[in-house]
């Protein structure tokens, strides 16, 4: 780490839903300016990819705008993972920046597997339809091999970002330890896979989160109205910047729940031995290239699916239906969707039926309770659990996680920065703030409603 050294620092925050861009105070971590906007999906052709021409078009308005006021003097970068950046000879994209939800033909898809190294060497499991970036590159090789044969170069995609700003073309190690196929975490190097897939020419070198790439480019400083050279920084894997702050604050062991699209735990100071590769456990690879065990499920994703339309009760309202939907047995199974998490290949079904939207919020909310504790069993959590994003205001999560777990459940009771953004501005050497932490009450009790959850599951099989 790095002492604090800039006043303001600009941080690219690209979600899989959602992209902002943040200011940060340099002392104190805290958010003085957002913009946001909503990460679009163009269909095709040749296949579903992001629209990065809109986000730098984004980007650049937003950095424009907070050129002046309140200003900055560094940029960092924090995105989702499982995307590459595939450039040719110009330094242009060779193919769109292909979007991990699309599914590939059985053949392709079988002939991956046969690729694939063992989960053995990079902790990285099976994963469906492009969450395996090296999968995506597989496809992306295979299917279109005239366009495939001009890339020159492969970014991971917060250093593609990077890359836009300064000329710089690197990659880094959280974003190629996200379940890529691509990293062996043991040895901190690229993983066979690469070779395989005869790539190696093309990948860029790795660098630290925390360099340095550049300043910003003469010709982007002009368009974003930038008097002096600004520092941009390498950027990094969005869980890992959620993790970052926690790292430095904190003891192991603990663990973090990362909220989003995606409900990732991360077990500090776990073992990564004995993951089950079959129920998407896996070894992300923290800011300092240390090896973190981590299970995930797209429970934001679910939640946004099962409560579609439904007006978010109060925290009253939503509590008591809680404890009417405990007493009815009124409960969701696995999966609304499909393909990942502790229980892949099921098909959700509801056991009874919500009497109301708020009965439904309240079930859902306990479903995604049930499943991050399920996720941090996998992992053999232990120690304090620190929640983070959007469902760290969800009152039925946070009781029922703590219910079910047994341990402090922890949240920042004044809300404030997200855990990507703040992460991503630590690279650039800004504070953690200390926050203020609250430790979370059960409320209830949920082992009944938690036994018949399990039981309903296990009839299912």
């Amino acid at each position: 780490m790095t002492a604090a050294q800039h006043a303001r620092v600009a941080v690219i925050d690209i979600g899989k839903t959602n992209a902002k861009v943040v200011v940060l105070d340099g002392e104190t971590g805290a958010e003085i300016a957002i913009r946001k906007t909503a990460n679009s999906v163009v269909a095709g052709p040749p296949y579903p990819h992001y629209d990065v021409e809109a986000l730098w078009s984004f980007i650049l308005t937003a950095l424009a705008s907070f050129a002046e006021v309140p200003g900055y003097d560094a940029i960092s970068i924090t995105t989702h993972g499982a995307s590459a950046a595939l450039l040719d000879a110009g330094g242009q994209l060779a193919m769109p920046v292909l979007d991990y939800e699309h599914g590939y033909p059985a053949e392709v898809v079988a002939e991956y597997e046969a690729l694939r190294p063992a989960f053995s060497e990079t902790c990285s499991p099976a994963l469906p339809v492009g969450l395996n970036l090296g999968a995506q590159l597989h496809y992306q090789k295979t299917v279109f091999p005239e366009a495939f044969a001009q890339v020159r170069t492969i970014l991971t995609y917060p250093q593609y970002w990077a890359f836009r700003l300064t000329g710089v073309a690197v990659n880094e190690v959280t974003s190629l330890g996200c379940h890529t196929d691509l990293w062996n975490p043991g040895q901190g190097a690229y993983s066979t896979l690469v070779d395989r897939l005869e790539i190696k020419a093309q990948m860029a070198s790795v660098r630290s989160a925390f360099d340095v790439l550049g300043p910003v480019l003469p010709e982007v400083r002009t368009t974003i109205g930038l008097d002096v050279a600004v520092p941009v920084y390498c950027g990094i894997h969005d869980s890992n910047a959620s993790l970052l702050p926690h790292l430095v604050m904190r003891q192991p062991p603990f663990s973090v729940v990362s909220t989003g699209t995606w409900v990732i735990c991360l077990a500090v100071g776990g073992n990564p031995a004995g993951l089950d590769p079959a129920r998407d456990t896996l070894s992300n690879v923290d800011a300092f290239a240390r090896p973190v065990p981590s299970a995930r499920f797209m429970g934001g994703r679910e939640y946004e699916i099962l409560t579609q339309g439904v007006a978010e009760p109060s925290p009253d309202a939503l509590e008591s239906a809680a404890r009417t939907v405990i007493a009815k047995g009124v409960m969701i199974l696995p999966n609304a969707v499909e393909g990942s998490g502790p229980f892949p290949g099921r098909k959700g079904r509801w056991v009874g039926e919500p009497a109301s939207d708020t009965e439904r919020v309240a079930a859902v909310s306990l479903y995604v309770a049930m499943m991050t504790a399920t996720c941090l069993d996998l992992v053999k959590a232990a120690g304090p659990i620190v929640v983070e994003g959007p469902m760290a205001r969800n009152s039925v999560f946070l009781a029922a996680l703590a219910s079910i777990t047994g341990r402090d459940v922890i949240i920042d009771a004044e809300g404030g920065v997200s855990g990507t953004a703040l992460g991503a501005a630590m690279l650039a050497g800004v504070r953690p703030r200390a926050g203020h932490p609250a430790v979370i009450s059960p409320l209830f009790d949920v082992t009944s409603h938690v036994g018949r959850w399990r039981a309903a599951l296990a009839s299912d099989l």
